[in-house]
């Protein structure tokens, strides 16, 4: 009978050893630090996330299009030349357009109104290349994102009513993957709890190696729309805006790796 019990014993152990090294291989986090590291092997030290880097300095140093004028007067909510830690304190509200804006939007607007730029002209590549530099001036900053104004109240209520609406064929929405499922069911990463895990809205923009693609945190949650066989927002639009402020209220103190290196 001894026996018996210590065979168990010796099964259940190790299925439970299977079940770790299971979760370990499954943990995006480790997964991704594993790909970097294999990457950097290979390419003595350079991560494709670093060329976006230098592309989006050179964009945004550059005197460009009809003003012939950098983007380095931009006031990206700390003065205008202020870089540092900015990615961290948006989406927020800016008192010269009477707007919330989030990155990618105030980077256009700066292309607009310093540069000349007319919206049709500006090109969804160079903003994430720009956005990409901008983060690299955040990296190890903390979150500090707090809806004081009242438009800044709004669209985090308008945010807040997103994440959680279940619409569309499949009758889901962000909330449905990333906190009712997570660890439940098939395919949903075990940080995409965004409310409790705060590396998950830490690391936009990011490079993802899963499709060899540079994102901001706007082509993330486009991204989701269309794999909830749902309209996607489109690029600025207030949606967007919203979903971003509501995220990064949520990841308020989490240090930010930037840019980010996900699956």
């Amino acid at each position: 009978m001894g026996r018996f019990w210590r065979l168990v014993g010796a099964a259940v152990l190790a299925l439970f050893s299977l079940f770790v090294l299971a979760q370990e291989e499954d943990d995006p986090v480790k997964e991704a630090e594993k790909q970097k590291k294999q990457l950097l092997e290979q390419s003595g030290g350079i991560l494709p996330s670093d060329l976006y880097v230098e592309q989006g300095e050179q964009l945004f140093k550059a005197k460009r299009g009809p003003k012939q004028a950098s983007l380095e007067a931009c006031d990206f909510g700390r003065g205008p030349g202020k870089l540092e830690g900015v990615v961290g304190r948006l989406p927020r509200y800016f008192f010269d357009t009477r707007r919330v804006e989030d990155l990618d939007s105030r980077i256009r607007t700066c292309m607009i109104r310093l540069q000349g730029f007319q919206p049709q002209e500006i090109k969804r590549s160079e903003v994430v290349a720009i956005a990409f530099y901008l983060a690299s001036l955040s990296h190890e900053q903390p979150v500090t994102v707090r809806p004081l104004m009242p438009q800044e109240k709004k669209l985090y209520e308008l945010g807040e009513r997103l994440f959680y609406l279940r619409a569309g064929p499949r009758d889901m929405g962000c909330a449905t993957c990333h906190v009712t499922y997570v660890g439940k069911r098939a395919g949903v990463l075990p940080y995409s709890d965004i409310l409790k895990d705060k590396r998950a809205a830490s690391h936009w923009p990011a490079f993802r190696y899963s499709n060899d693609q540079a994102w901001t945190m706007a082509d993330r949650i486009r991204a989701c729309y269309s794999n909830l066989s749902m309209p996607a927002p489109d690029f600025y639009s207030e949606p967007i805006i919203a979903l971003t402020l509501f995220m990064n209220v949520q990841a308020n103190g989490a240090r930010m790796d930037l840019p980010g290196f996900i699956r």
